[in-house]
Formats: C-alpha cells, sequence, structure tokens
C-alpha cells in the first residue's frame, strides 16, 4: 500500500511539473479564463486538480484537434508555413532559375558577339570587307 502511494505522490509531481512547464511556456493567446499567475499559483497550491484544470479549462487547444506537445503547432498551421530550407522554397527555386537562365542568355550574347568580330577580324585579315549585317550592334 505505501508502495501505491509513493507512486500516486510520484504521478501528481510529474504532472504538476507538465502543467508548469506548459502554463509558463505558453504564449500570452493560448491562456484561458484566468491569468497566467493564477494558473501558476493554483497549479502550485493545489498541485493535482490544479494541473488537471489547466490542462481541462487553462489552455487553448491546438489547431490539430489536440494532437502533439503543448506549444507546439498542428498539422493545420504546419501546411501554411513558409519552407524551412531555401531548397524547400518554390519562390527561391524560381528565382534561382530565372538568374540561371538570364546568366545563360547573358553568355550566348557575349559569345556571338565575340564571334561575329573574330569572324571580322579574319574576314579583315583576308582582305574581303566585312558585311553590313555582320557587324554586331553596339
Amino acid at each position: 500500500m505505501a508502495r501505491l502511494g509513493v507512486l500516486l505522490f510520484l504521478v501528481q509531481i510529474v504532472l504538476a511539473v507538465c502543467a508548469l512547464i506548459s502554463c509558463l511556456s505558453a504564449e500570452e493567446g493560448q491562456i484561458r479564463g484566468l491569468p497566467r499567475i493564477v494558473w501558476v499559483l493554483i497549479i502550485l497550491f493545489f498541485p493535482l486538480v490544479g494541473s488537471i484544470a489547466w490542462f481541462v479549462a487553462g489552455r487553448q487547444r491546438s489547431p490539430g484537434g489536440g494532437k502533439g506537445w503543448p506549444g507546439v503547432s498542428g498539422g493545420a498551421e504546419r501546411q501554411r508555413r513558409r519552407p524551412v530550407a531555401p531548397d524547400d522554397d518554390p519562390e527561391f527555386l524560381r528565382s534561382v532559375e530565372e538568374r540561371a537562365k538570364q546568366q545563360d542568355q547573358e553568355l550566348f550574347r557575349r559569345w556571338e558577339e565575340d564571334l561575329r568580330r573574330r569572324e571580322d577580324d579574319l574576314r579583315r585579315h583576308d582582305g574581303e570587307p566585312p558585311r553590313e549585317g555582320d557587324r554586331p550592334e553596339v
């Protein structure tokens, strides 16, 4: 019988500690009914009843239907969040692709100008006058 009493006492302490952590880490918009300090005092002075009251009536349930840890956003909020890593962000990937396309076009344009300039140099060297359509526009 003494073991049962010790076990229930430990369960009560663990429940009170969890309720205190949950209460102290909750944001202001997640606390219902009473101010935070009142909830802390209730949990401290009445550990079993106060802890159960906090979990039932004191904290706002997460949007995911109460799944997960207190303070961690539910599934509905996770879908609306921005991606964490840049390679998961579609806007970032689109901007990288556009930048690469612009750089490729610029490189291609420079190669064409260089090719036209070299062809003109070869024609001048061979004595042939350059044609008007072959000259690069400046």
